[in-house]
């Protein structure tokens, strides 16, 4: 298959674009840098916001997967706000735009999205079928209201293209644990190595993740199965609280102890690290009912064996 993938260049691009070049695959990604190298692809520039060029590598593939949009990984300001969403929007509404004008359209188009579309949630798991969406949500902080707006726009843009040749799938993606620089995996193990890795406020807020192995696996699964379209859950079948999940990586790690942190705590940190404590004080309990059933298996479903297998990854890069 021709793949193009808008915005590859990340971590996940990375990931994807190797994957998917070692399957045999043709792969071309769309970057705003002119001076990106990205190894097993082609790329070639775009702007994200405009047609151009570009447009002819859309024109005969068979696929686009759209990873496009600003990194999640900063401070919530209102101007980084506004840039995640504008990048989101604006990007996969030119996706939507060259798909129509293709004379050859691909047959698919897989869009990133977002786990973060769902609501706060404790006591119950959120699948496509009857997962709740989140909004202004009673006891969280108001702000995390516009993560999920972004997370809708994102999604209305990919829905309202007028493509009626491609198939188009919402890639509601947890946090993705793969070894390599620049991944979530990366940050957590290193504040577990420095005796960081304790619960945050209580610990009781779930992590919802998928191992990069099995990212891989699905979004090549869903390159093929022509009957799912719409909204699909990237995360493994086992969301699990953050106190247990941070607790299970230190075993892996043959760490013996993380320091507990409070939600005050975790805002100075997440201010001296440039990020924002939503990341990790909202409760995604999320579970990937479409994929289950349309018959996919994961290799890594369990925390425990998933952290095993990425902490001995990690030490053989070492």
């Amino acid at each position: 298959m021709k793949i193009v993938i808008p915005g590859g260049t990340g971590h996940l691009g990375l990931l994807l674009a190797h994957a998917l070049d070692r399957a045999g695959n043709e792969v071309v990604v769309l970057s705003r840098r002119e001076d990106a190298r990205i190894p097993g692809a082609r790329v070639v520039w775009w702007d994200g916001r405009n047609t151009g060029t570009w447009l002819a590598e859309i024109d005969g593939a068979d696929a686009v997967l759209n990873l496009a949009g600003r990194s999640v990984n900063c401070r919530y300001s209102k101007r980084h706000l506004r840039e995640m969403l504008d990048s989101r929007v604006d990007s996969a509404t030119v996706v939507g735009a060259a798909i129509a004008q293709a004379a050859r359209p691909p047959s698919v188009w897989l869009q990133m999205s977002t786990a973060t579309i769902y609501a706060h949630s404790v006591d119950r798991a959120n699948d496509e079928a009857t997962g709740v969406l989140g909004g202004s949500e009673e006891g969280v902080p108001a702000y995390w209201a516009y993560s999920v707006r972004i997370a809708r726009d994102w999604e209305r843009a990919q829905a309202d293209a007028q493509t009626p040749s491609t198939r188009k799938v919402a890639l509601r993606t947890s946090i993705v644990m793969a070894s390599g620089a620049g991944g979530a995996f990366e940050m957590m193990t290193r504040l577990t190595r420095c005796g960081l890795g304790g619960p945050i406020a209580g610990g009781r807020q779930y992590m919802s993740w998928i191992h990069g192995v099995d990212l891989v696996r699905a979004i090549e699964f869903l390159l093929h199965r022509g009957d799912v379209d719409g909204p699909v859950n990237l995360a493994s079948p086992s969301p699990l609280p953050y106190r247990e999940f941070m607790a299970t990586l230190r075993r892996a790690a043959g760490v013996r102890a993380g320091l507990p942190a409070t939600a005050w705590m975790a805002e100075i940190g997440a201010f001296a690290l440039r990020t924002d404590t939503e990341l990790l004080l909202k409760s995604r309990r999320v579970v990937p009912g479409r994929l289950l059933d349309a018959g996919f298996t994961f290799d890594f479903p369990d925390w425990p064996e998933a952290a095993r297998d990425l902490v001995a990854r990690r030490r053989s890069h070492d």
